[in-house]
C-alpha cells in the first residue's frame, strides 16, 4: 500500500506526535508498504529519504505548550504538489485540527483519508470560531483514530461521529538494553526525569518541590528548555539539557526510579511506555492517560496529581524497596508489549484497509 502521512509539527523538533509519526512511517516501511511523509521543515533541515519538507514552522502556543506549525501559501502549494505527485493509496493526517499541514491537505485532496487525533481538548472560544473550517476538513475523512479515551471523548463530544482506538506505538526493542550515563547507574538513589522543561504542564516544577522532601535522592533531568534549580537542591541535580536518541535510552537505564509528574494535557504518555520498553520502574502522577498505560498502578507506581507531599513519599518507598522495583519493572515490560509498533502498526493498516476498500486513490481536490 501507498501512504502519505502528514505531520503537522515541525520535522527538526523533538515531540511526541513527531516521534509517533517516525515510528509509524518506519514500521509500515518494515511491513513492506510504501510510505512518503510531509512536515514543516526548513530547506536546510536533514531529512530521512521518506520525509517531504513543506518550509520553515513557526511557534505557535496551543494545547499548554508551543507547538511549530506550517500554515500559508507556500506549505499550502507544497503539499497540493505532494499530493499530485504521491499517487497514493490512503492519505493519513495527524491533528487535523491543529491549524497546520493537516487542515491544508484535507482541503487539497479527496479519497481515502484518515485521520489520527492525539489530544485530548475541551470546547474553547478558539475552537467555536474555527469550527466552520474545522468541519470543512472533517467532512472530508474516510476514517478517525483515536490514541486514547480522552482523545476520543472529547472529539466525539465536538465533532459527533465514530472513532476507533488505537493506542500509540513504541519500538520496544530500541529501549531494552543500553549502558547507563557515565557517573550514573541504578544506585538505589537516583531518580530520573524527561520532557520541556520549562513546560508547566509537564510537572518538573512539582517534582522539584518534593525533591527538598528527599534528601537522601538525586535526579537527572533531560529535555530542552530552562529551569531554575533551588539552592538547597543544586547539588542533587544534574541537568543534561537536549541528548540524543541513544542518550535519552541511555537515560532510562541510569535510574531507580523514572518519575512522570505531568499535571494534565497528555493523552497517551509515550514517555511512560519507553521507560516501561526500558525496565524502569516508573512513578507517575495519576492522570486517566497514566493510570490505563499503567494498569491502574500494576506496571509502575502512582501519585496524587500535583501533589509533592505524596510524589515524594512513594518515591522515599520505591527507593527503599528493591524488590517492589523489580516487580514493577518486570509487570512493565510485559504489560508494554501490546504498544509495541509491530502490533500496533498492523492495527492502522487494518483501518487503511477498510476506507480504501470502497474507493478509489487519493486525488487533488480542484474544487478547494
Amino acid at each position: 500500500m501507498n501512504v502519505g502521512i502528514v505531520c503537522p509539527y515541525s520535522w527538526d523538533v523533538p515531540g511526541g506526535v513527531k516521534q509517533h509519526i517516525d515510528d509509524l512511517a518506519q514500521a509500515l516501511i518494515a511491513q513492506g508498504h510504501q510510505v512518503s511523509v510531509i512536515a514543516p521543515a526548513g530547506d536546510d533541515a536533514e531529512l530521512p529519504p521518506y520525509v517531504t519538507g513543506a518550509g520553515r514552522a513557526v511557534p505557535v502556543p496551543y494545547n499548554g505548550s508551543v507547538a511549530r506549525m506550517s500554515f500559508g501559501f507556500i506549505s499550502a502549494a507544497r503539499v497540493r504538489r505532494w499530493i499530485q505527485e504521491g499517487d497514493f493509496d490512503v492519505l493519513h493526517i495527524h491533528e487535523p485540527l491543529v491549524p497546520s499541514l493537516g487542515v491544508l491537505a484535507c482541503w487539497a485532496a479527496k479519497g481515502p483519508i484518515v485521520a489520527t487525533f492525539h489530544a485530548s481538548f475541551t470546547r474553547s472560544r478558539a475552537i467555536a470560531i474555527a469550527e466552520p473550517m474545522l468541519r470543512s476538513a472533517l467532512e472530508k475523512l474516510s476514517g478517525r483514530i483515536a490514541v486514547s479515551d480522552a482523545a476520543r471523548k472529547s472529539l466525539v463530544e465536538q465533532f459527533g461521529g465514530d472513532t476507533v482506538l488505537i493506542p500509540n506505538g513504541v519500538t520496544v526493542s530500541r529501549y531494552t538494553e543500553a549502558e547507563p550515563l557515565a557517573g550514573f547507574g541504578p544506585d538505589g538513589r537516583t531518580l530520573g526525569f524527561l520532557g520541556r522543561m520549562d513546560e508547566p504542564r509537564k510537572g518538573l516544577p512539582v517534582l522539584l518541590e518534593a525533591m527538598e522532601l528527599i534528601p537522601e535522592a538525586r535526579l537527572l533531568i533531560a529535555g530542552p528548555g530552562e529551569v531554575k534549580i533551588p539552592k538547597s537542591i543544586r547539588d542533587r541535580v544534574t541537568l543534561l539539557g537536549m541528548v540524543s536518541e541513544q542518550d535519552k535510552i541511555r537515560a532510562y537505564h541510569s535510574v531507580d526510579v523514572f518519575v512522570a509528574p505531568n499535571t494534565g494535557g497528555e493523552s497517551f504518555g509515550i514517555v511512560l511506555a519507553e521507560a516501561m520498553s526500558a525496565g524502569a520502574t516508573v512513578l507517575a502522577s495519576d492522570i486517566p492517560a497514566f493510570r490505563r498505560v499503567l494498569g491502574e498502578g500494576q506496571a509502575g507506581a502512582l501519585f496524587a496529581n500535583g501533589d509533592a507531599e505524596a510524589l515524594a513519599e512513594e518515591a522515599r518507598k520505591l527507593l527503599a524497596d528493591p524488590e517492589r522495583r523489580a516487580k514493577l519493572s518486570d509487570e512493565a515490560r510485559v504489560a508494554v508489549r501490546k504498544y509495541d509498533w509491530s502490533t500496533v502498526a498492523r492495527d492502522v493498516v487494518r483501518v487503511y484497509e477498510t476506507v480504501t476498500a470502497s474507493a478509489g486513490r487519493v486525488e487533488e481536490d480542484s474544487l478547494t
